[in-house]
């Protein structure tokens, strides 16, 4: 996969979604929903699992509970985050590339921030045991705003802690629910595929669409080591 567009300017500071752009933890979840479903006698299929990521943590709930029953749901989830839980502790794998992403932002002084549907004790808990959480200034979630991903909310809330207008920022996400999210708080967009190929409805957004956070870096390495416009800074 390729790039379908290029940045124009060099950012003023990246804004990054946690699940399955930064950390192997969409793949991890599904598996665990898998597996408590298949031990609860619930069947869910791959795709309706799929369909799944990117969902705030109260609409994943509300899909499985049509899914299996409102009856069933409540220790199907328990189960579930049980089993993640024991994952979470030992460190979610990271995607590849992105400390070396990270590291070249820190570099270049480039400030960053996290913006996840996640809740926000679990998403401290997936970078902390991860050990990402160090590299970023502030981290949004869904835990902080009124509605989550797609509405622009938590893109909104991340940029204003780093106190840069959105349209000065780079938003890098793995799901179309993400992308939407960050196109609508009005960022620039990469989409880093995870489990969900694009379709041509995402495709259609215009934004752009990397194979791995090796490509964003690459990408962005000569906006980064261009010399600034004399009198321009990061702020």
């Amino acid at each position: 996969m390729t790039l379908l567009t290029a940045l124009s300017a060099r950012p003023q500071a990246v804004i990054f979604d946690m699940d399955g752009l930064m950390l192997d933890s969409e793949r991890a979840l599904l598996g665990c929903l898998a597996q408590a479903g298949a031990a609860a006698g619930h069947d869910l299929p791959e795709a309706f699992l799929l369909s799944l990521i990117g969902s705030s943590d109260a609409l994943t709930r509300q899909r499985i509970a049509a899914q299996v029953g409102a009856d069933a749901v409540d220790a199907l989830l328990q189960d579930s985050y049980a089993r993640y839980d024991g994952l979470v502790a030992a460190g979610v794998p990271h995607r590849p590339g992105i400390v070396d992403l990270l590291d070249t932002l820190v570099a270049h002084g480039v400030p960053r921030a996290v913006a996840t549907s996640t809740r926000r004790p679990l998403a401290l808990r997936k970078l902390e045991s991860a050990g990402l959480l160090p590299y970023f200034e502030h981290v949004a979630t869904s835990s902080d705003v009124a509605h989550a991903k797609p509405a622009p909310d938590i893109y909104l809330l991340a940029a204003a802690r780093l106190g840069v207008e959105p349209r000065h920022c780079l938003a890098l996400e793995d799901s179309p629910t993400g992308v939407r999210a960050a196109l609508a708080a009005g960022m620039s967009v990469i989409q880093v595929p995870d489990l969900l190929e694009p379709d041509a409805d995402v495709r259609a957004l215009g934004h752009a669409i990397a194979g791995s956070l090796h490509d964003v870096r690459g990408l962005l390495l000569p906006l980064l080591e261009a010399p600034l416009p004399v009198g321009e800074g990061l702020g």
